[in-house]
C-alpha cells in the first residue's frame, strides 16, 4: 500500500520511528520536546491513523503497550511526496529545479551528483 500524505505530527512521529526503529505510543510521545508535547491520545489517534494508511504497524505486545514499526521507508515516504509535489507542475521538473537553483538549496555539486545517478541508471537499463 503506497503511504499517502503526511501531516506534520504524523511526519514527526515517523521520524522517530525511522531514526530509533520499534516504539511504543510513549516511547513516540517522550521524542516530542517537552514543553510542546501532545497528549497521550493525540499521538495515540495519530499512530492508529498511521497504522489504517499503512505507514506503521504493530509487531508485538508487551503488557498493555503496542510497539510499532515503519510499514514504509523513509526513501518510499519521500518519493511519495516528492511525486505529489510534480503534479503540481504537470509533472515538469524544471520550474522545481528553477525555484531551487534561484533560492540557492540547487548547486552544481547537487546537478553533478543528479548527473552521475542519471548515467548510473541509464547504464544499469
Amino acid at each position: 500500500m503506497a503511504v499517502q500524505k503526511l501531516a506534520p505530527l504524523e511526519l514527526h512521529i515517523m521520524d522517530a520511528i525511522w531514526n530509533q526503529g520499534r516504539l511504543s505510543i510513549r516511547e513516540i510521545q517522550e521524542t516530542f520536546p517537552e514543553a510542546h508535547r501532545p497528549a497521550y491520545t493525540t499521538i495515540q489517534t495519530t499512530v492508529y491513523r498511521l497504522e489504517e494508511k499503512g505507514a506503521l504497524r504493530r509487531v508485538r505486545k508487551i503488557g498493555n503497550a503496542h510497539i510499532f514499526e515503519a510499514g514504509v521507508s523513509r526513501q518510499e515516504a519521500r518519493g511519495r511526496l516528492i511525486d505529489e509535489l510534480l503534479t503540481l507542475f504537470g509533472g515538469r521538473t524544471q520550474p522545481i529545479m528553477a525555484h531551487l537553483a534561484e533560492s540557492g538549496k540547487l548547486t552544481l555539486d547537487d546537478i553533478r551528483e543528479a548527473e552521475k545517478l542519471i548515467k548510473n541508471l541509464e547504464r544499469k537499463k
